[in-house]
């Protein structure tokens, strides 16, 4: 089964809500460490989307894209694309999701692929992003092209709560 890429608008993000929500929490729940801290609630991830990101989007200051294979939506992945007037000239990747039964299939390479390629479509020269340091996702950076920039140490807990955790910078050129 193929992996599709499409652009998820405001409209899209409110039609979608309840499944974006179930990637958030399966993901969280399984050890993602994406800002949020298990176990999270339908309601907290509905909020997230509904609340944080479909504003960003409305306003062109952020891009949405999602994967789907077949007909169920699997993965998503941010573009933050509005940034400071001496910065114009980059984009952070952000909220790289994939819900947990869709991993390993190239759903986060495709959504990689999309997002580094819509950054080069709006005239961006600089990618940036961060990831728990020694995360699956880390290996999957580096072969889109991305470097390290730095390591910064304790950094965020894990969503268990139990430690905490470095997390890596990196960043990509165009």
């Amino acid at each position: 089964m193929e992996t599709q890429v499409i652009e998820l608008g405001a409209a899209a993000i409110e039609a979608h809500v309840d499944t974006l929500s179930r990637i958030l929490v399966d993901s969280v729940d399984k050890g993602a460490s994406i800002s949020f801290m298990a176990p999270m609630s339908d309601k907290d991830a509905a909020s997230f989307w509904l609340n944080d990101v479909l504003p960003e989007v409305a306003a062109g200051r952020r891009v949405m894209f999602g994967a789907e294979r077949g007909d169920t939506m699997v993965g998503t992945v941010q573009l933050l694309i509005a940034m400071p007037p001496n910065q114009q000239h980059r984009c952070e990747v952000a909220k790289m999701i994939v819900h947990p039964s869709a991993r390993r299939l190239g759903v986060g390479r495709s959504l990689m692929a999309r997002a580094i390629e819509h950054a080069s479509e709006l005239g961006k020269t600089l990618i940036t992003l961060d990831t728990r340091t020694g995360d699956a996702a880390e290996p999957l950076y580096t072969s889109a092209g991305f470097q390290v920039a730095g390591v910064i140490p304790d950094f965020a807990w894990d969503p268990d709560g139990q430690a905490r955790h470095a997390t890596t910078y990196m960043y990509r050129r165009i």
